[in-house]
């Protein structure tokens, strides 16, 4: 790992549900001088990661929600840890949403073991509002509004810096207060415009996303998540597979 001053973000993954052209879905990693934590690790994730570092070695990976865009690459590094080269590493924590553990443990029994997560990674299940530590960064997970489906977002302080993640997220209050004044707004913006027929939302569209980081008083805001067949107007700045940048 390098020595940063603060903290390096680098955009392993940032496809939408479909995946772009050649691209990896939801995984960013984190890293300070504390350690590599992965938010999210969607499928394509494990294999960009193993083409720069042959295994990677983080110390935790925290997932935002269950949809498999957002965990999927969690099933083979598994089989990584506990069969493949990563056999003799440290297995990394696996930080979950709330039930995590009992729904990994369902899909454990169609997919090889009940217990398959348990004995490869170090599982723990955070709660709504309760920061936890991973990576020796404070993560604050916060529920976003993402359909019926329990999601969050994070927010991931080291060393005097903060980055809020926004995972996937209809409009709400949520947003603004996950990324109050913090130093960078890493949101989704999937859609190509707000919906006018209402209704539970799941995703933004870009102007809704610039509304939350205005509201919010960060920093700066870098839109992911985003359909290529969906280009955004000048003026936005927008992340792509191996985007990196140190806060």
């Amino acid at each position: 790992m390098g020595q940063y001053r603060n903290v390096k973000l680098t955009v392993v993954g940032c496809s939408p549900a479909w995946p772009n052209p050649g691209g990896a879905q939801s995984g960013y990693l984190v890293e300070s001088e504390g350690g590599r934590l992965l938010l999210d690790c969607g499928p394509g994730v494990l294999p960009r990661l193993r083409a720069s570092e042959g295994w990677p070695v983080v110390d935790a990976i925290a997932i935002t929600h269950f949809h498999l865009d957002h965990w999927g690459d969690v099933v083979p590094w598994v089989w990584g840890l506990r069969f493949g080269p990563a056999a003799d590493l440290e297995p990394p924590e696996l930080w979950l949403p709330p039930g995590g553990r009992d729904t990994l443990a369902q899909l454990g029994e169609h997919l090889g073991q009940r217990d398959m997560f348990e004995t490869a990674f170090r599982v723990e299940e955070y709660a709504d509002g309760t920061p936890f530590t991973a990576a020796h960064s404070t993560v604050t997970p916060r529920r976003v509004l993402h359909y019926e489906m329990l999601a969050f977002g994070f927010r991931v302080s080291q060393n005097g810096t903060t980055l809020a993640y926004s995972g996937d997220s209809g409009p709400s209050d949520a947003l603004p207060a996950l990324a109050r004044d913090a130093d960078l707004f890493l949101c989704e913006a999937t859609l190509l415009a707000p919906n006018p027929e209402g209704g539970t939302r799941g995703h933004l569209a870009a102007a809704e996303a610039e509304e939350a980081f205005s509201a919010s008083g960060a920093k700066r805001l870098l839109l992911t998540h985003r359909p290529a067949e969906r280009p955004l107007e000048n003026g936005y700045e927008q992340v792509y597979d191996g985007f990196e940048l140190e806060l």
